[in-house]
């Protein structure tokens, strides 16, 4: 993921955010206020909508994104449509929680239910009637309309955080304080199952798009995924040293990412349970976490009073990556080709843009195995530009330090010596460490040559004077 860029100037903590609009072309924000703010995210736009008299706490947005959900402290939920000209309003408006409505979840296939859950541990059905869903309906509306919940189920028995429904629109999850997700159905509200495992109480739950798979975030500073038929715990992420406030499926729902009170967000391969990715993009607590659509863009919200946006370029790097590796084959093969056709000067630019000392190295011992090789290492060197000849400089320094390769390290220094003013050679990009490494190993060498030279010397003398005593033996037997 890549942070595109950011929204700031919110007088307090910003609580939920989810794209909308026809191709998430906007974003609604709620803030720590009765207002919400949609942003057109082309312009920057903003509009401020009125309705709530208390604290907006959560948001959800309907599949083809025109309609979406508030709920607040006010204990009230209202439904918002927005128009072909990108204006919104309010088009109806539920009461019934007796305290407030702190998450919302609204059916996935089609715009027909929503559910709400509540400080007050009850879970709420509410249907959605077709003069909000019809296009025509809903344009002749002048007041929002009324909603009643159909199903109210007590749900658990400490504050419930999240809830939210399955893609088929058949089930409900809902997690809580009291440390325990469950499973509902949708049409009775009935209980088909509870999974617990948890330590501390869970903040998130969500569905897993392709899978039959709960995920659940907690206070615990664990994710955990959870199987919908035997309700059993098929995996657990660690890697949080804070509460995981938010988690969702990305990348078609074999990855997870997730939001710490810590301001931190962590991305999770699911096959391999690694984290992959640690995103530092907030200050402080990460309260809200959407995907767009085409699940190649993420907008997150905090209580440091920023958006940020975030663009997944994971494919994008995997296209660069493949260009990249296919360009150096190409390079390879024709630096083999430049060697072959003795075209060294090529052959020694091309290394260097490689970037690959072994691979000049290569060059410049086919240039020195050549019978006028000192002559021609000289010409080829000579003609290469100034940052080129400092990329040599760097590299024979390494090359220096091993005696098998210290002649070429050594040929190269001569010829940079005789061929450049001091001076010159002191504006050189990284000269004075060069300078300190070269010593110490070339000394060496130059002590192990005087070595070998008085080896040579006396491995010599004893060679002759052991002809000269065969000489004066063989005499002897003639006498």
């Amino acid at each position: 993921f890549l942070t595109e860029y950011g929204l700031a100037g919110y007088n307090d903590e910003v609580l939920d955010v989810k794209f909308l609009g026809p191709g998430d072309s906007h974003i609604v924000v709620a803030t720590n206020s009765p207002q919400l703010k949609v942003f057109e995210l082309s312009t920057s736009h903003c509009q401020i909508l009125y309705g709530h008299t208390e604290t907006i706490l959560a948001l959800d947005v309907f599949r083809k994104g025109l309609m979406f959900v508030s709920c607040a402290k006010d204990k009230s939920i209202r439904v918002w449509r927005m128009n072909k000209d990108g204006r919104v309003f309010c088009a109806a408006q539920g009461l019934g929680h007796a305290h407030g409505v702190g998450a919302v979840s609204c059916s996935r296939l089609k715009e027909s239910f929503i559910v709400t859950s509540s400080q007050d541990c009850t879970i709420k059905v509410w249907n959605i009637p077709e003069s909000l869903t019809s296009k025509a309906k809903a344009a002749l509306i002048s007041s929002p309309e009324t909603l009643h919940a159909q199903v109210t189920e007590r749900g658990h028995d400490k504050d419930i955080n999240s809830v939210a429904v399955s893609p088929n629109d058949k089930l409900i999850a809902t997690g809580s304080q009291d440390r325990l997700a469950k499973l509902w159905s949708c049409s009775d509200c009935s209980l088909l199952g509870v999974f617990t495992g948890h330590k501390r109480g869970i903040w998130c739950v969500q569905f897993s798009p392709v899978d039959q798979i709960l995920a659940t975030s907690s206070a615990d500073g664990t994710l955990k995924l959870w199987g919908l038929q035997d309700f059993s715990c098929l995996k657990t992420f660690e890697g949080h040293d804070a509460s995981v406030l938010k988690v969702i499926f990305v990348s078609r729902g074999t990855q997870l990412l997730s939001g710490g009170s810590d301001g931190l967000l962590k991305l999770w391969t699911i096959k391999t349970n690694e984290c992959v990715k640690t995103l530092d993009g907030h200050e402080d607590k990460i309260w809200g976490l959407h995907s767009n659509k085409q699940d190649d863009m993420v907008v997150t919200a905090s209580s440091d009073s920023s958006i940020t946006l975030w663009k997944d370029v994971s494919e994008i790097e995997q296209e660069e990556a493949q260009a990249k590796r296919e360009e150096q084959i190409m390079k390879e093969q024709e630096l083999s080709n430049l060697l072959h056709e003795k075209r060294y000067l090529k052959a020694l630019g091309l290394a260097i843009s490689l970037d690959r000392p072994h691979t000049v190295l290569t060059v410049i011992k086919a240039i020195l195995k050549e019978s006028d090789g000192r002559k021609r290492l000289e010409e080829n060197i000579a003609r290469l530009r100034k940052d080129q000849k400092e990329a040599v400089l760097a590299f024979l320094v390494t090359w220096n330090t091993n005696s098998r390769n210290c002649h070429e390290a050594q040929a190269v220094i001569e010829t940079l010596l005789k061929h450049e003013a001091p001076d010159s050679l002191l504006q050189y990009s990284g000269i004075k460490s060069a300078v300190e490494s070269l010593l110490p190993y070339t000394e060496r060498h130059f002590q192990r040559l005087s070595r070998l030279l008085q080896a040579s010397m006396f491995i010599d003398f004893m060679w002759q004077n052991m002809k000269l005593s065969d000489v004066s033996h063989q005499e002897d037997v003639i006498l």
